[in-house]
């Protein structure tokens, strides 16, 4: 597996580290939320149409994509972290706002990971 390919392998993985936490005492990482949207999504779709669950889980979906081809694409890697990069950074800020560091701490390996990710491919571009 080249570089590329393993920076969107550990993008997907990172976005599933995400944790939030609301009301009180609940709780959930994103893998959690997102294994019951894709349940929901079988069962009653209507109810688990919302951008900000489709849209990320469309931009895992498309940094998967980029896994099977012979190269990693540059736009749909950024076209992924992109999607996936709205929940997060609204993870984040929410995290911020609210001074929770296991909030903050849970995005910002996906965030450090999308940065590396993009300055990768634009040193290969520049080659």
């Amino acid at each position: 597996m080249n570089k590329p390919k393993l920076l969107n392998a550990v993008l997907i993985l990172s976005s599933f580290l995400g944790y939030l936490e609301w009301g009180a005492q609940q709780s959930n990482f994103l893998i959690v939320m997102e294994l019951e949207l894709l349940s929901k999504l079988i069962s009653d779709p209507l109810s688990a149409l919302h951008p900000f669950t489709i849209i990320p889980l469309l931009g895992q979906l498309i940094l998967l994509i980029t896994l099977f081809g012979k190269e990693v694409s540059s736009k749909l890697t950024y076209l992924g972290i992109a999607c996936i990069g709205l929940l997060l950074l609204m993870v984040l800020f929410v995290g911020i706002l609210s001074l929770n560091l296991k909030i903050i701490s849970s995005a910002i390996p996906f965030v450090a990971l999308a940065v590396i990710t993009i300055l990768h491919h634009r040193k290969l571009k520049r080659n």
